[in-house]
């Protein structure tokens, strides 16, 4: 089977779609954000949340309910700060897949990517990783919002954390831009064979 891709390629290729994988995979679990309420863990992710408080009016009481989901609706996520985070976060986690898979496909089908197209996407794959790095920079000033000061503590505040901490999905999701853009969009540009000559 023959590839388009060059040695260089083919590295680009497997890495991009690791980095691509490792973004979402990030951007999707809810644990970007890590504290507790009631002697329960919570966490938070742009979009979802695992264990939340559900008040019973029968028995006057507030209990736990640990299960993890996103939120009813786009409005309902805590902070507009968060909001802008998920579309811009989706978006550089959109653009990365859409590379790192045509990059694997040139692996395997002749004359997908040349030089230009390989460097045309890695372009693509530098603006996908700043995307995601900005929505890794809003997410600190959302928490300032209620939800979060009820599981940090009441300390927490724009770019403080209270008592809680980063989560694992919070440096999966920035290590893989960071290498997207560090690592991948230099391989990019020795991805591509030469281009045929056409006679015409």
């Amino acid at each position: 089977m023959a590839s388009s891709l060059t040695c260089a390629g083919v590295i680009w290729a497997l890495l991009s779609f690791l980095c691509a994988a490792a973004s979402c995979v990030g951007f999707f679990m809810p644990y970007w954000l890590l504290g507790s309420q009631l002697d329960k863990p919570v966490s938070f992710g742009t979009f979802r949340r695992c264990s939340y408080p559900v008040r019973d009016e029968t028995r006057q009481t507030t209990f736990m309910v640990e299960q993890c989901g996103r939120y009813a609706s786009f409005e309902a996520i805590p902070s507009p700060e968060w909001r802008i985070c998920t579309i811009v976060t989706g978006l550089g986690c959109g653009l990365l897949l859409l590379v790192a898979l045509t990059a694997m496909m040139g692996c395997c089908v002749t004359e997908l990517i040349s030089r230009t197209v390989g460097r045309v996407a890695g372009g693509i794959q530098f603006l996908g990783g700043l995307l995601i790095g900005a929505g890794c920079a809003l997410y600190p000033l959302g928490w300032d919002s209620e939800e979060v000061r009820q599981a940090c503590g009441n300390l927490s505040d724009q770019f403080e954390l209270g008592t809680c901490r980063f989560g694992w999905a919070y440096y999966c999701t920035g290590g893989g831009a960071a290498v997207v853009m560090l690592i991948c969009t230099w391989l990019s540009c020795f991805s591509g064979k030469k281009q045929k000559q056409y006679p015409y």
